[in-house]
């Protein structure tokens, strides 16, 4: 979903033509987004891999508040221990393997028990106690901990990597920002780790996870189906997408007072943004599985949770500075926009997926020259499973 065009250099290069058109481009094939051993490669070697954002740091407000993510084939369990730092772990106790914490959110007081034989550890993961565990005295506690997960905080979110050697976190994911803005500080200054979240919503998508990101990043399709986004940003009814120029946000429409359902008035400017910045949009995709908005008064981020090939769930969490939402002021303008485009979005997506098990997506699609850069997607893809396109 999002776009628009400027007369920057495109961020990506062109990968090689479809057939005898020079303008179109191939796609992946259908079994891209269909086949349960190629959504196997993909938990293994991207999800498992790559830095993965799991949760806002907010949502852990206290020591001993836990949340359980599903990562690739992982359960990972995140908690604030009592100094108030966040720890990640495999939600695996170390004795016979059982799930340590079942529920998808809780709060401990003191230690985290294993709800088959009791193996207790503290909130950094050390194992401190367990049934008859003094008569073993030669037990190695600290080699029996929980395994840990890296975990790094940024925007005011815990990402984490199930990697034996994670990846550089400012190579991957920051640098992704700076890939997509040619700017660190031009998102810092947004300031999202200090915004209040104002609205959740989650969505379960009958969709492969890639198609959602595909129509993330494209907006030859915004005309069509994003009425009230165009109304805001006339310039993604041209069909360029704001992801394919570096630096590029998309202005709004002269009549449009806010990034609002209506075009009415928001809640006034961010304190860190500039005037070169002000009235407004822009996209970036932190790979494999983030989305961030930004607009003048608020941060839009989605995260992705690939479940099965053909269901993604997505979380999608609206901020604002803290006094907006402790006023209780009306968001309900601010976050329908979105919520509309999403939803029309996610439609568009569902539509999507049973074709990719049809014949006449066997060899894929094609992509137009404003969809170009998602070719380069394409190739990340296949490069992360190991294979090669032509």
């Amino acid at each position: 979903m999002t776009t628009t065009h400027t007369e920057s250099a495109p961020a990506a290069s062109t990968p090689p033509a479809a057939g005898d058109s020079p303008s179109l481009i191939a796609t992946l094939a259908g079994h891209y987004y269909t086949d349960p051993g190629i959504f196997r490669q993909e938990q293994e070697k991207i999800f498992e891999r790559l830095w993965f954002c799991a949760v806002r740091s907010a949502d852990l407000g206290k020591p001993g508040a836990f949340r359980t993510v599903r990562i690739g084939r992982e359960s990972v369990l995140i908690t604030r221990n009592r100094a108030g730092e966040l720890r990640a772990f495999l939600n695996i106790c170390r004795h016979r393997g059982a799930q340590l914490c079942t529920e998808e959110s809780g709060e401990v007081r003191r230690n985290l028990q294993c709800p088959y034989h009791a193996w207790t550890y503290d909130l950094d993961g050390r194992l401190v106690a367990a049934p008859n565990l003094q008569r073993m005295p030669d037990i190695d506690r600290g080699e029996r901990s929980l395994v840990t997960v890296p975990l790094r905080e940024w925007l005011g979110y815990a990402w984490v990597c199930l990697a034996d050697e994670p990846p550089s976190f400012e190579d991957t994911v920051i640098g992704a920002a700076v890939e997509r803005l040619g700017d660190a500080a031009c998102l810092d200054r947004y300031r999202t780790e200090g915004l209040a979240l104002g609205k959740r919503l989650t969505y379960d998508v009958r969709a492969n996870w890639k198609l959602i990101i595909e129509n993330f990043m494209e907006c030859y399709h915004c005309g069509t189906i994003h009425p009230e986004l165009t109304e805001v940003l006339p310039e993604f009814a041209d069909g360029f997408a704001a992801q394919y120029y570096v630096g590029h946000g998309a202005a709004f429409s002269e009549e449009a007072t806010g990034f609002t359902v209506d075009g009415t008035e928001g809640f006034g400017r961010l304190p860190g943004i500039e005037d070169t910045q002000d009235r407004r949009y822009y996209a970036i995709t932190v790979r494999p599985q983030v989305f961030v908005n930004l607009v003048p008064d608020h941060v839009i981020v989605h995260r992705m949770f690939p479940m099965a090939p053909d269901r993604t769930v997505v979380a999608c969490d609206w901020l604002y500075l803290p006094e907006v939402v402790d006023s209780g002021a009306d968001l309900s303008k601010s976050v329908e926009l979105f919520h509309r485009v999403n939803s029309q979005d996610f439609d568009a997506c569902e539509r999507t997926q049973p074709a990719m098990s049809s014949r006449a997506y066997r060899a894929g699609g094609v992509l137009v020259p404003s969809e170009h850069h998602i070719g380069a997607f394409h190739h990340w893809v296949t490069d992360c499973l190991g294979e090669t396109r032509a």
